[in-house]
């Protein structure tokens, strides 16, 4: 299909105002200008993130356009590219995860760091420059986003395990490659918080070779991660002096608990190596902060600091290994719909899900 094919006006489950933030409702809108690099994909399946329940509920920053579809864990097919696309070819099947645009030319973007570009367009809710457009997401019939943040998926890779990669996958696997590199046999991470991230973080880790320790307050999830990959399991809130036990232990602490409550950061800084690195991924409400004294770095030189999704490099390298180590997101399908949007927002924010909702039934909701 031709660019000039394109619908005008695409179909998507929309959210009027954060008191509606789980009562979505499907609405018509019209589609952004199409870019000569912009690839224009017919939507198949997409995940649910959390972050999709901070933008609704306004817990980040405000809402930009009267009816919001989000949704950036996208997967379908190219229906259609701009004439200087080069990357791709209508039918293949592709992702999109959070980002969607960056402006090509500044040394981030030419280092493989596009996903920090300070003019850099986000899925949705983001204004793009360029078009004057606010981006609109995947619980949508289609989505178009700049070939440099579209990602080929793998024959063998089900749409629906590929979903959840394209941005839970992606944060978690751009901070552990930085920090262990591609082959991490000899060290030792942690992964604080067992979710939709961590539970992604503890795969990515034992695919690239490292030993797995993951914390939790709690033992009710041991098991389930220890059938991820994690080599031991620590309940924070039952084990006393735990991180006297581990001093000294870890090359990488990874934090993907999306809250702060409870989380005591001197103490994981403790079992870190000298130079080694504490790297938070799980996103808060802006209101929230950590509570830090500078002397805990002292001990052992540590740095604490975070990681925003990844490079299309990295992107590429993570769907080889999940593909080739059969790293998969546990998942719940959930046909999309008014109805199902509602439950499924819901019963994320209860933490109701082991542990991503995976939205399907694209073709019959918005008759594609």
């Amino acid at each position: 299909m031709s660019v000039s094919a394109v619908p005008q006006y695409f179909k998507g489950f929309a959210v009027s105002s954060s008191e509606n933030w789980n009562k979505p409702k499907l609405v018509e809108y019209e589609r952004k200008q199409i870019q000569p690099h912009d690839v224009v994909i017919k939507n198949v399946a997409c995940g649910l993130c959390g972050s999709d329940l901070h933008t609704l509920r306004e817990q980040w920053m405000p809402m930009q356009r009267k009816e919001l579809v989000v949704g950036h864990e996208i997967v379908g097919h190219v229906m259609a590219v701009g004439d200087k696309v080069t990357q791709f070819k209508v039918g293949q099947r592709v992702g999109v995860g959070a980002a969607s645009a960056s402006c090509k030319d500044c040394v981030r973007c030419k280092n493989n760091n596009e996903h920090y570009c300070k003019k850099q367009v986000l899925t949705y809710n983001s204004h793009d420059e360029k078009t004057g457009y606010v981006t609109q997401g995947g619980y949508s019939s289609h989505s178009i986003a700049d070939e440099d943040f579209v990602f080929p998926i793998p024959d063998k890779m089900d749409f629906t395990v590929a979903g959840p990669l394209m941005c839970a996958g992606l944060t978690v696997f751009s901070p552990l490659i930085r920090n262990l590199g591609e082959d991490a046999t000899g060290k030792t991470v942690g992964i604080i918080g067992i979710g939709g991230l961590g539970h992604l973080a503890i795969q990515f880790a034992n695919a690239l070779g490292a030993k797995v320790v993951t914390f939790s307050r709690s033992s009710s999830k041991k098991e389930q991660a220890l059938s991820m990959g994690a080599d031991s399991f620590v309940a924070t809130g039952e084990e006393e002096g735990w991180n006297t036990k581990y001093e000294d232990s870890f090359d990488l602490m990874l934090n993907c608990a999306s809250g702060v409550d409870g989380l005591n950061l001197s103490d994981y800084l403790d079992v870190l190596k000298v130079d080694a690195n504490f790297v938070s991924v799980g996103l808060p409400p802006a209101k929230d902060s950590f509570q830090l004294s500078p002397i805990s770095f002292l001990g052992n030189g540590g740095s604490f600091g975070s990681s925003f999704l990844g490079s299309k490099k990295e992107a590429m390298k993570m769907l080889e290994i999940a593909a080739e180590k059969g790293v998969k997101p546990w998942i719940e399908e959930i046909d999309i719909s008014e109805e199902n949007c509602h439950e499924a927002l819901t019963r994320c924010h209860n933490g109701d899900v082991r542990y991503r909702f995976v939205f399907t039934g694209f073709d019959k909701a918005f008759g594609n």
